[in-house]
């Protein structure tokens, strides 16, 4: 029977990747391997860190989703924050076969958990959809630096970041593939179909073969229009979000759909299932 205030692995899994999804909190003392979005934080300190939670809802995953994770949400509830735990904890996750981050690749992270990325200035496909899924399925808080392109290497020695979409580095287009196939090859997202559909877009947008992919040209067309609306590259990034969070829930939940006049309205979530209703 799950516990109270918990969620099911395949709904969480549902909503990573997503605007609303919550925050992932794994306070498992080691272990190999992240849930996607997820950050460590100590168990132990939690009464330290719960002020620095600016989540509206968040998820504690342990290892077995066990006292260690229950308490921690009870703490953070008693801070005023919504937190569940994960049913069956990082165990239960990956029983079910569910996508686990590979860290070994990552960037090292800053005394506040932080990933640092470097790229050219002035993006346009990759460079927008590459921080889109760092920030939605690896690292929210990651950190983007857009600089001048022969000050990349630079930069990437001096601020521990991971270079990425220029000549010569491990983050980059390999062949016909772009940095985001990449991304998520290397990053161990490919358990996401909806990231393999969006991956074959931003390969069409990017590498000039708008044929492989019908989205590929209309991508390409909202990418330009967005560089030429934003002088600032990360005010770009920001207007980019909301961009590929489109083009996702599209991958995820309405390929087979066509134009029509019925309303598709999300669902509140305070209404209840139709088989749940009492009339």
């Amino acid at each position: 029977m799950p516990a109270l205030n918990s969620i099911a692995a395949d709904r969480l899994f549902r909503l990573i990747g997503t605007p609303n999804s919550p925050a992932i909190i794994d306070v498992r003392p080691d272990g190999a391997g992240l849930i996607p979005a997820s950050i460590r934080r100590p168990h132990e300190q939690v009464a330290g860190w719960a002020s620095t939670v600016t989540a509206s809802k968040v998820v504690v995953t342990c290892v077995h989703g066990g006292s260690v994770s229950e308490g921690v949400a009870a703490c953070l509830r008693h801070q005023g924050i919504s937190a569940e735990i994960l049913d069956g904890g990082f165990e239960g996750w990956v029983s079910s076969g569910l996508p686990v981050l590979n860290e070994d690749v990552l960037p090292p992270r800053d005394i506040e958990g932080r990933t640092f990325w470097v790229t050219r200035g002035r993006p346009k496909v990759d460079r927008i959809a590459c921080p889109w899924l760092i920030r939605r399925f690896v690292d929210p808080s990651a950190v983007f630096l857009f600089v001048t392109p022969s000050e990349v290497a630079g930069v990437a020695e001096r601020f521990r970041a991971a270079p990425f979409d220029v000549d010569g580095v491990f983050w980059s287009h390999r062949d016909e593939l772009c940095t985001f196939d990449t991304m998520v090859e290397e990053v161990g997202l490919k358990g996401f179909d909806a990231l393999q559909r969006l991956a074959v877009i931003v390969r069409g947008a990017d590498t000039a073969h708008p044929e492989i992919a019908p989205q590929a040209a209309g991508l390409l067309a909202a990418s330009l229009g967005l560089s030429r609306m934003y002088a600032d590259d990360l005010e770009q990034l920001e207007a980019g979000m909301l961009l590929y969070d489109a083009f996702y829930r599209w991958c995820r939940d309405a390929t087979d759909e066509t134009h029509d006049w019925v309303s598709h309205k999300p669902r509140s979530r305070s209404v209840r299932p139709k088989e749940l209703v009492r009339g």
